[in-house]
């Protein structure tokens, strides 16, 4: 059945290691909308840090944000779908990380929130150097980042755990599987632990946009790196993974591409376009 509709991960997947749409994987993209193709953006992002690089090609309709949290239209702006994670499980959250060498990000309508701490100093927290100018560029500091979660505890979009040492972040995720029902964990990169509603996911969002569009599953395609991009990958028909994907990302994957600085988008478009 042929490829109607392909979802795409930003970083590390389409975009290459400075967080840029390269001119090769920008040129796959508007060859498959040009074929037809819906081109959606599956992102662990939330909407308003999606970068200016992939929402300016003209027929990119729709964007998956904060791993399935919200489905924007991105021309006009709107939110056409969303889950809110639970005041409740935010209270809990807080509660099981308490005392711990962390910090938080907190998302709102589509913005994201840190705590200046963090904003200051993203390494210290075990962000990579690559990615401290994009912290930099897509927060908005606040100064206490528990007391803002508290003060929005009922408009909270989705929240992230920051923490650099990884025993501890196993810790932590074990923890709050074990310890609290109702939400969706996952992790993107090393230093964040990703929690939304448990009705999230990247294949929710894919789910919604294929009702929306009249799809069935064996006519979509999805492009990912990392353990958020799982069950996205499993959902569609076709499931594609880079070279530079983690272990499980690959091990869910029915095909795997060139690494993300090689333009393996490009080139796995390309391939399931049959060209």
């Amino acid at each position: 059945m042929a490829v109607r509709c392909i979802a795409l991960d930003l970083d590390r997947t389409t975009l290459n290691a400075n967080g840029r749409l390269s001119k090769v994987n920008k040129e796959a993209i508007e060859y498959a909308i040009k074929k037809g193709v819906n081109i959606v953006v599956a992102s662990g992002r939330a909407f308003h840090t999606l970068p200016k690089d992939v929402l300016e090609i003209q027929g990119i309709e729709y964007a998956i944000t904060s791993n399935g949290t919200a489905i924007y239209h991105i021309p006009t702006e709107q939110c056409l779908h969303q889950y809110k994670i639970g005041s409740n499980n935010v209270k809990e959250i807080l509660r099981v990380s308490e005392n711990e060498h962390i910090t938080y990000e907190a998302f709102v309508n589509g913005t994201a929130y840190a705590d200046k701490t963090y904003i200051d100093n993203p390494v210290r927290f075990g962000a990579s150097k690559e990615a401290v100018q994009y912290v930099k560029n897509t927060r908005h500091m606040v100064d206490n980042i528990e007391n803002f979660i508290y003060e929005n505890i009922n408009e909270l979009d989705c929240m992230d755990i920051i923490v650099g040492d990884q025993n501890l972040k196993k810790k932590l995720m074990e923890s709050l599987r074990k310890e609290i029902e109702g939400i969706y964990i996952t992790s993107s990169v090393a230093q964040l632990i990703e929690i939304s509603n448990e009705k999230a996911g990247k294949h929710s969002g894919v789910k919604f946009i294929m009702e929306l569009l009249g799809l069935k599953k064996e006519e979509i395609a999805a492009f990912g790196d990392a353990d958020n991009d799982i069950d996205m990958l499993q959902f569609v028909g076709t499931g594609i993974a880079v070279e530079n994907a983690s272990e499980s990302c690959i091990r869910a994957a029915d095909l795997i591409t060139k690494h993300h600085d090689e333009d393996g988008v490009a080139y796995g478009i390309y391939e399931i376009l049959k060209i």
